[in-house]
């Protein structure tokens, strides 16, 4: 049994089409390869750990075991790839509004908050600041907006809104969307700044999301393991199931906080979304600054590993994939990597590719000895223990 297991994904880094990209018009999609074809790169620690092995620029891997992941859910989005991860993959999936939501929603959110709606609309982030930015500074009006995903988004001024009160809000709102008729999967809270002319977002965004149903984490913690919540897995679970919730300010500062934890002593899980490679470059379709982010984390992968002993793994892998090279502004359907990773691990190989995310939950509850009562994913755990 490994007594650490470290969790880490790469949120929005996705390794290729998945079958049924078609559907969600993405075929052709594969962030990691459109992001590393025709550069320069360093990006030799993952290269080592078989990532570029993945998508078809095979190197010498060392002390890896490596494949893809299918999906199972039916969107492409944080909180069900996450969910998926875990032991959940929805029936129905949360609701989509790509006209903008109902207008009855919209007037609860300004009898809720006291205040006007601009926007309600599907937009980037980035973008609907830049426009509507001005008229909510001098109107104090909420942005509100939405994108593919399952999400009520609303911006606001710091200044203008405080955050304490944009949070209060977001959470009522959270309460009335989650439910029939709306079944939002999120409301999150997208705090900026106004500065020299350019509006900039913060590091104060706040997810909201509703109870996930029963899941690894739940029955981690109820047999008393450890579940280290770094970065936002915290909001997506709504804090079910998470014995410690780290929030983090961006991509190294959730490095360094895993870095920490790799020093520390626990049992359990720990487990880390890098949110950057999403919601900085990805979306913003920046595929110069989403490499830049990667070799970032390849620089300090290996104070990570070198902290791991024997009875520690580290599995890598991602949420969904956004090609930041694709048409659109969206996440893009793709199969995601799975590295395994453990000092114990002597014969790198690749194993054929997993049908669902949920083999990583069920390969943790497998590894702690817990029976699995959930209905999907299947462990992988006897490809680890031929390395014994």
């Amino acid at each position: 049994m490994f007594k650490r297991i470290f969790l880490i994904v790469l949120d929005g880094f996705g390794v290729g089409s998945a079958e049924d990209a078609d559907k969600f018009g993405d075929s052709g999609a594969n962030t990691l390869k459109h992001v590393t074809d025709n550069v320069n790169y360093n990006l030799n620690i993952m290269e080592k750990l078989g990532f570029l092995n993945l998508i078809g620029k095979e190197n010498d891997t060392k002390y890896s075991i490596y494949s893809k992941l299918k999906p199972k859910n039916l969107e492409k989005d944080s909180l069900n790839g996450h969910y998926e991860m875990m032991g959940i993959v929805l029936d129905e999936p949360f609701k989509t509004y790509p006209n903008g939501f109902p207008l009855e929603l919209i007037s609860k959110i300004k009898e809720i908050s006291g205040r006007d709606v601009i926007g309600n609309t599907v937009a980037s982030g980035t973008e609907i600041i830049k426009e509507l930015g001005q008229m909510q500074r001098e109107t104090g009006a909420l942005i509100v907006y939405t994108s593919a995903d399952s999400v009520l988004q609303i911006a606001a001024d710091e200044k203008v809104i405080p955050l304490d009160e944009l949070y209060r809000i977001c959470k009522t709102v959270k309460d009335i969307a989650s439910i029939s008729p709306y079944n939002i999967g999120r409301v999150i809270a997208r705090p900026y700044v106004y500065e020299n002319g350019i509006y900039t977002r913060t590091a104060n965004r706040h997810d909201y999301t509703v109870d996930p149903p029963l899941n690894v984490l739940d029955l981690l913690s109820c047999n008393e393991y450890k579940t280290i919540a770094i970065g936002k897995i915290s909001d997506l679970f709504n804090n079910k199931g998470v014995t410690n919730s780290i929030k983090t300010k961006n991509n190294l500062d959730g490095l360094m906080k895993l870095i920490d934890f790799s020093k520390g002593n626990f049992s359990g899980l720990c487990f880390t979304n890098l949110n950057d490679f999403d919601s900085k470059y990805g979306h913003r379709r920046d595929k110069e600054n989403y490499l830049k982010a990667l070799e970032e984390f390849n620089y300090y992968l290996p104070i990570f590993l070198k902290n791991l002993k024997s009875d520690d793994l580290a599995i890598f892998t991602s949420d969904h994939g956004n090609d930041p090279t694709f048409k659109g502004t969206d996440h893009t359907r793709e199969n995601t990597p799975l590295i395994i990773f453990s000092p114990s691990i002597i014969n790198s190989r690749r194993i054929g590719d997993r049908n669902s995310f949920a083999d990583i939950g069920a390969t943790i509850l497998d590894n702690f000895g817990i029976n699995n009562p959930l209905h999907y994913g299947e462990s992988f755990m006897n490809e680890i223990k031929k390395e014994e």
